[in-house]
C-alpha cells in the first residue's frame, strides 16, 4: 500500500460475501438477468462478481441476501438501485443511488416479487 496516495474512497469497504441477483433497468435494450456474489460492500457501493461484462454507466437493481432477519423471523434482502462504475473481468462495481430493505420472497420466486 502506497502511503503516499490518498484514499479516494468515501466509505469504508467491509468484506461481505452473500448472494446476489442483478438485473439492467435500460428501457432501450434487452434486460439482462445475472447471479454473482458480493466482495465488499460500503454505504455507498458493492462490489461483485458478476455473469455479463457491462459498461461503465449501465443501471442496475441488485438484490443481496441480507444476513441479518426482521424481527429475528423474516428473511431479508437489500435491494439497491445504481450505475456501474467499474468492470473488470468476472467483477462489477456498483455506485448506490438508492436502497431498500425488502423482506425476502419464497425461493424461486421472480425477483422483485
Amino acid at each position: 500500500m502506497d502511503l503516499g496516495t490518498p484514499e479516494r474512497r468515501r466509505s469504508s469497504r467491509f468484506p461481505i460475501e452473500r448472494e446476489l441477483r442483478y438485473k439492467t433497468l435500460n428501457q432501450r435494450t434487452e434486460i439482462l438477468v445475472g447471479n454473482g456474489k458480493t466482495l465488499n460492500i460500503s454505504s455507498s457501493g458493492v462490489l461483485f462478481t458478476s455473469d455479463h461484462d457491462l459498461p461503465i454507466g449501465t443501471r442496475l437493481e441488485v438484490s443481496i441476501s441480507w444476513p441479518a432477519q426482521l424481527n429475528e423471523k423474516c428473511l431479508l434482502n437489500l435491494v439497491a438501485r445504481g450505475r456501474v462504475t467499474r468492470h473488470t473481468k468476472g467483477q462489477l462495481a456498483l455506485q448506490i443511488q438508492q436502497y431498500e430493505f425488502r423482506t425476502q420472497s419464497r425461493p424461486g420466486s421472480p425477483m422483485g416479487k
